[in-house]
């Protein structure tokens, strides 16, 4: 009997009958950051491969540590990260276990920012201006890539400014108050972000090149991902976003739509690129 159910399971599966095992192979395994740079890139992807027949399962995780470690284990199995810079670490950690899939998107660029009717232009001349700045430089989450190469930088100028941590949504607030008087202040901020465009901010020159150069953002999966699933490589792989469509997906958000509104609007404005990444093939 156990060889009669193997030659008809075997059967049914060359004809396409097993649909509840063959719908198995067409889950997967999503995750996230909710950060405005990588919640575009996640949705449009997720469209792509839902538009190929496949069922996406998305979790959300509040820092690269803990994403990483899911994707390592399995729990997810694909991320967009930027492995060159931002999530190094992470990726040296676990790269024996991870593999590359494609490039998604370039251009990443983190840094000290002050509003461009505040005539500094370098790091190095934060400290002659420190009182005006209040002291300090209004950092975001404590533990991020950015406020880490931030607190390299105070190390490295010699700044006597404190490098202060909170959240981006308070470092937006504290930006926007001082825009508002036309007051002078110190973020850490990145490109691409709404903020820049909205606060008319510019990143001030950074000699010591102590932050990274402009970043790319990567599709990685658990080792062997590819291999085991190339229909869904192929449709991943395909999905390029540049960084003025990121922005402006978040300046919708802004203005009032829902990141889901925003990132269905742009789909739809792209319908015919779309169409024409569905049509790039490897093979």
């Amino acid at each position: 009997m156990r060889k009669l159910f193997k030659a008809i399971l075997a059967g049914a599966v060359a004809l396409g009958l097993a649909s509840p095992v063959l719908a198995q192979d067409k889950v997967i395994k999503m995750g996230t950051l909710s950060w405005e740079d990588l919640t575009p890139i996640t949705g449009i992807t997720k469209k792509v491969l839902e538009d190929k027949g496949f069922t996406v399962e998305l979790t959300e995780f509040s820092e690269w540590g803990i994403a990483y470690a899911a994707l390592a284990k399995g729990d997810v199995q694909i991320i967009a990260s930027q492995i060159d810079y931002v999530a190094q670490d992470y990726w040296q950690r676990n790269k024996n276990r991870l593999e590359k899939i494609s490039p998604v998107s370039h251009g990443l660029y983190q840094g000290i920012a002050v509003p461009k009717y505040v005539p500094v232009e370098s790091i190095e001349q934060l400290n002659e201006n420190a009182d005006k700045f209040g002291g300090k430089i209004v950092g975001i989450e404590p533990g991020s890539g950015l406020m880490r190469e931030a607190s390299d930088a105070v190390s490295a100028y010699g700044l006597n400014l404190q490098l202060v941590e909170g959240s981006s949504a308070a470092m937006t607030a504290a930006l926007k108050s001082a825009t508002d008087r036309q007051e002078w202040i110190a973020v850490t901020i990145w490109e691409p972000s709404w903020m820049v465009q909205k606060f008319d901010t510019k990143f001030l020159a950074d000699p010591k090149g102590v932050f990274a150069p402009p970043q790319g953002y990567y599709w990685i999966g658990q080792k062997g991902f590819s291999e085991e699933n190339p229909e869904a490589r192929e449709a991943i792989a395909s999905v390029y976003v540049p960084l003025a469509d990121i922005t402006a997906i978040n300046a919708a958000v802004n203005e009032g739509k829902s990141m889901d509104q925003a990132i269905a609007d742009w789909i739809e404005a792209h319908a015919d690129l779309i169409g024409r990444w569905e049509n790039i093939k490897s093979y």
